[in-house]
């Protein structure tokens, strides 16, 4: 019995030690499987980041590829003229303050003749500052049209055609308004001689007409001879009044008649036609007015319609309705003085 004790005891020792060995082995392998993870973990991030820098770098030779096409197709250089003539490492040309079309063979010249340009340091900041501003402007000029040189020419020709129509309007007003100002100056010489004359003959006439009394013709407005008008002013003898409301029918029917014989003594005619100037005068105004018929009729032939019969008496020739002792009526013409 003791035997297996001791056998018992051996054992469970051995177990003991298998036991504590097992879980080392197993806290090994948990932390070799917690590394692998880790490890797992930093590949896929590895692996990402490497499949973003390759897209990245294909993005980047697409960009390159297409920069280049358009260089060569806006430009006609190549990237490497680019990069030499205008990369990073040259100096950014400051734009002039004014124009000086003298400044270009004034500058400085290398030993092959090339300009030698003076500038500032390439600033990356700035010139992108510079290139969005310069975008800015780009868009608002508008995309372009391909069409804009015919629309010019036509737009040209159209602006020249109407320039050329504005001048000819231009020199057609001046020529009017030349020939108004001659026309305006004409009618005032001749206006300011009429009225002259008109008026002169007026207060002869209506001395003859009022005796003692007191006529004459007024401009309303002398400085402006297109505009005045012509205020008659009439003062009979023993009368102090000299407008025409105020003056007797009879009054103003003469002194119109004075009027119009002015008129004709100051501006002479062929004949004159006078319808009834007579009729509301007395006998004594009647024949003062006889008196100028007569010696109008000297210079010129007066056709005169009439009912009175000292205006008949002095008449070469009547013509008229007269009433036969049938009491029918019939049209006479009868030459006085003639022989029958």
């Amino acid at each position: 019995m003791r035997f297996v004790d001791v056998s018992v005891d051996l054992a469970a020792r051995a177990r003991d030690v298998a036991e504590a060995v097992r879980e080392q082995r197993e806290k090994e392998l948990a932390d070799v499987r917690s590394s692998n993870e880790k490890l797992a973990q930093e590949l896929a991030g590895l692996t990402d980041s490497v499949h973003r820098d390759e897209l990245a770098r294909a993005q980047q030779r697409l960009r390159i590829e297409a920069l280049e096409t358009r260089a060569i197709e806006e430009l006609g250089l190549s990237a490497e003229q680019l990069v030499a003539d205008f990369g990073p490492e040259q100096p950014v040309p400051v734009p002039a303050a004014a124009v000086d079309k003298w400044a270009e063979l004034r500058a400085p010249v290398d030993e092959d003749g090339n300009a030698i340009v003076e500038g500032v340091p390439f600033v990356r900041a700035e010139q992108e500052k510079r290139l969005r501003k310069a975008e800015r402007d780009l868009a608002a000029l508008g995309k372009v049209n391909p069409l804009a040189l015919e629309e010019f020419a036509a737009l040209e020709e159209r602006h020249q055609f109407l320039s050329t129509q504005l001048e000819d309007l231009k020199s057609s007003r001046k020529d009017l308004l030349d020939i108004i100002k001659e026309v305006d100056n004409r009618v005032q010489q001749v206006f300011a001689e009429a009225f002259a004359d008109t008026s002169k003959q007026f207060d002869h006439v209506f001395a003859r007409l009022f005796p003692g009394g007191e006529g004459k013709l007024v401009l309303t407005d002398p400085d402006d001879m297109l505009t005045t008008g012509i205020e008659v002013e009439a003062r009979p003898a023993g009368k102090k009044i000299k407008r025409l409301s105020l003056l007797s029918g009879g009054e103003r029917s003469l002194t119109a008649v004075a009027l119009l014989v002015a008129i004709f003594k100051a501006r002479p005619s062929p004949f004159y036609v006078m319808d009834e100037v007579e009729a509301a005068l007395d006998d004594t105004n009647l024949g003062r007015l006889i008196t100028i018929f007569e010696e109008l009729r000297e210079s010129s032939q007066l056709i005169v319609i009439t009912h009175q019969k000292r205006t008949m008496e002095v008449a070469d020739a009547l013509y008229g309705v007269t009433m036969r002792g049938d009491g029918v009526s019939t049209v006479i013409s009868q030459r006085l003085g003639a022989e029958v």
